[in-house]
């Protein structure tokens, strides 16, 4: 019930993701500045996200990351269950779905990206994530919504979506975009209506955090 896409751009990292489930993304998305990106999904333990960018960060490699955290070296409880993907600051991404991964489910990498999906409406999924992403123009986070809407369009899920997250880090420690629609009829369509509002300030409260003496002013009631 949730597909995902995990990107590399310059030095960004982004992830786009997708669900049937409440709020999927407070569960499903890891980023880490520098280090790469993560998503743990399917019957979603959440630490192991964590756990693929801890690795990741010891040694810079995401197929042995994902080696390390699914394989009995690490440990992993129940990771049949699972469904994990992770990227790092070159080559491709990489994928794991565990033998139990719900319904029709697939994955696709591709050099600075990988997607995957379970309980969709077809194994079509993750390479129309891909395709779409890199056919699509503009910011990072604008061509994570276009894949988003293509996978939608192209059939997605078996049941509707409901909850959908975007989150992007770039050069400093914390996400610089960071936004989620947890319950919606539409919320991949919600999450574009937020993106159109907050993207034009993005850099702008970069630069609060950097240089609040310098950083622009909205003007908003009470601000001097």
């Amino acid at each position: 019930m949730t597909f995902s896409l995990v990107v590399r751009d310059g030095e960004r990292f982004g992830i786009a993701v997708s669900s049937s489930s409440p709020a999927v993304a407070a569960r499903v998305a890891h980023l880490r500045p520098g280090i790469g990106a993560a998503a743990s999904q399917n019957v979603t333990d959440p630490t192991l996200g964590t756990r693929l960018l801890e690795r990741l960060a010891e040694h810079g490699d995401a197929q042995r990351a994902l080696a390390e955290v699914t394989g009995a070296a690490g440990n992993a409880a129940n990771i049949d269950y699972r469904q994990l993907t992770v990227l790092g600051t070159s080559g491709p991404g990489y994928a794991y779905s565990g033998s139990r991964t719900l319904g029709k489910h697939a994955s696709a990498t591709a050099d600075g990206a990988v997607a995957a999906g379970n309980m969709l409406s077809g194994e079509h999924i993750p390479d129309v994530l891909l395709d779409a992403y890199f056919g699509a123009s503009g910011e990072v986070e604008e061509r994570l919504v276009a894949a988003l809407r293509a996978a939608v369009a192209a059939g997605g899920e078996e049941g509707p979506v409901h909850s959908v997250g975007l989150a992007v880090v770039a050069d400093v420690d914390w996400r610089v975009t960071d936004l989620r629609v947890d319950w919606a009829d539409d919320p991949i369509e919600r999450l574009a209506e937020l993106l159109d509002i907050w993207l034009p300030q993005r850099d702008d409260y970069v630069r609060r955090g950097l240089d609040p003496v310098g950083a622009p002013s909205y003007g908003v009631p009470g601000d001097l």
